[in-house]
């Protein structure tokens, strides 16, 4: 059984803003989670390294040290954007991935995120907090919500 998180907002601008934002701009409107940090010296800056397939989503810590989040898998500016997302405690073979889609909806863009894959990451791994499978992930989409809220609220101060 696939355990994903999927949710959507609405943002008032075009989609290649929106995309731009998201990958340009990252650093600027991500809010951390205490619950949800990368590493344990987490927070970071989150920035994408590079552009198009291969790029980097990575978090810098304060200490100077760099942790690749995750690889860019998809790459199609205004439209999609597919990227690996591991912490610092997953094990070879958790595997989660995110894909963000742009869509243009009247003068607004939809954007949709879905996180994928959490069924690699054992009930148990401290990456959740010893939730029950659809709590942890209620709780994790409550969080994206929030950050795609964020990205909004950069877009339109």
């Amino acid at each position: 059984m696939s355990a994903r998180i999927l949710v959507a907002l609405r943002i008032k601008a075009a989609p290649a803003r929106v995309f731009d934002a998201f990958v340009g701009e990252i650093g600027a409107w991500w809010r951390p989670n205490p619950l949800f940090s990368f590493t344990p010296r987490s927070p970071g800056v989150l920035a994408f390294e590079g552009a198009g397939e291969g790029a980097r989503l990575v978090e810098r810590l304060a200490s100077g040290k760099v942790f690749e989040i995750g690889q860019v898998r998809v790459w199609t500016p205004g439209e999609r954007l597919v990227f690996g997302w591991r912490q610092a405690a997953f094990a070879p073979g958790m595997d989660t991935e995110v894909e963000v889609r742009f869509e243009a909806v009247g003068e607004e863009t939809r954007v949709t995120v879905e996180h994928r894959g959490w069924e690699t990451v054992p009930a148990e791994h401290v990456a959740r907090h010893g939730f029950p499978n659809q709590l942890f992930l209620l709780r994790h989409g409550q969080w994206w919500t929030g950050l795609l809220q964020g990205l909004a609220s950069h877009l339109h101060p």
